[in-house]
């Protein structure tokens, strides 16, 4: 076996001699990797080390995959990988290049995180499992769900590293390598690179940013680094924040009253709807919540109407394909 240095999390990867070389769902440029099979002729396989510095050995030519990670779904749907099984439940439903997955009934549904049905991921019979986000809590179960030796890939992302541009970085070319599509990895993070660099650039920093969740009727603060979806933009875009306060990653965001976040006077607001992904269609939106709110209307960022709404499926699709929007339209209207 040949094993590639690359940076932390970085795959490993291996291809056999005299092979066919190209995998179902792969990319016809496969680099300088080499190609392994034994005499029986088993299949290739590929080294990768994953997001938790686990090392796998993984076919080339899976035959049954399983994914659960929220922010893969969007890519493999991209490469045209065909899953056995996944939470549907959990996947965006207007989304059209995952109809492939939400519309087919061939493939088992885990349900969701909260009550994952474990027995769909031994009907499965996976000979690959992709395991993150809010699936990353049950990787022992889905362990013992699945056949000893079956790769249980870890594509989870620390979002309060403070680098959450070079985890995405590291999880899509780990995602590259395991399926053959090293190209469109690299060119998904150029994509990425390009939004982030446009968004530094345009940005002022004196201006004073606030991050926001609405959920239920209620507005919710996402605090810098740590609060959910927003926060790590403060790191990688070196926002200044108008309110500091320790948050947590809480679905919902953390509870800080209007009238504490109106105090803060902010600039700028950055907000996600969580409705607007799993709502049932009963809470007032995000900008009915905002730009009604008496205790803001004198904040400048509504009073100027600098307020920035993300991508109504964000909460569902916290992707790099959806922060390279965000980053973006951030630019955007910055550059204004």
């Amino acid at each position: 076996m040949k094993k590639f240095g690359l940076t932390r999390y970085r795959v490993a990867a291996l291809f056999a001699v005299g092979a066919l070389g190209l995998s179902a769902c792969g990319s016809p440029d496969a680099g300088s990797a080499e190609e392994t099979s034994d005499a029986g002729g088993n299949a290739s396989t590929v080294e990768v080390t994953d997001m938790a510095g686990t090392t796998h050995t993984v076919p080339e030519e899976p035959q049954s995959v399983i994914a659960t990670d929220n922010r893969v779904f969007r890519t493999l749907g991209e490469w045209d990988v065909e899953l056995s099984a996944a939470p549907i439940d959990l996947m965006p439903a207007d989304m059209e290049v995952l109809e492939k997955y939400t519309q087919n009934e061939e493939i088992l549904n885990l349900g969701n995180h909260r009550e994952p049905n474990m027995e769909m991921v031994t009907a499965a019979e996976p000979d690959l499992v992709i395991n993150g986000q809010r699936f990353s809590q049950h990787g022992e179960a889905i362990a013992n769900a699945v056949d000893d030796g079956v790769p249980i890939v870890d594509t989870d992302i620390d979002v309060e590293s403070g680098n959450i541009d070079q985890e995405f970085r590291d999880q899509i070319t780990l995602l590259g390598e395991v399926f053959g599509h090293q190209d469109d990895a690299e060119a998904l993070i150029t994509d990425f690179d390009d939004a982030l660099e446009r968004a530094k650039e345009a940005y002022d920093p004196e201006v004073t940013v606030a991050g926001l969740i609405t959920s239920g009727g209620d507005i919710n603060y996402s605090a810098p680094t740590t609060g959910r979806a927003i926060g790590p933009l403060y790191d990688i875009l070196e926002l200044t924040p108008a309110l500091e306060d320790d948050g947590s990653t809480d679905h919902q965001g953390d509870d800080i009253s209007v009238e504490a976040i109106a105090s803060a006077n902010p600039e700028f607001l950055i907000v996600m709807d969580r409705d607007a992904a799993v709502g049932d269609g009963t809470s007032a939106g995000a900008k009915e919540l905002i730009e009604e709110s008496e205790a803001l209307q004198d904040v400048p960022a509504v009073a100027n109407d600098n307020i920035y709404y993300m991508p109504a499926d964000f909460y569902v699709a916290e992707d790099i394909q959806n922060y390279t929007t965000v980053l973006n339209e951030l630019a955007d209207m910055w550059s204004k």
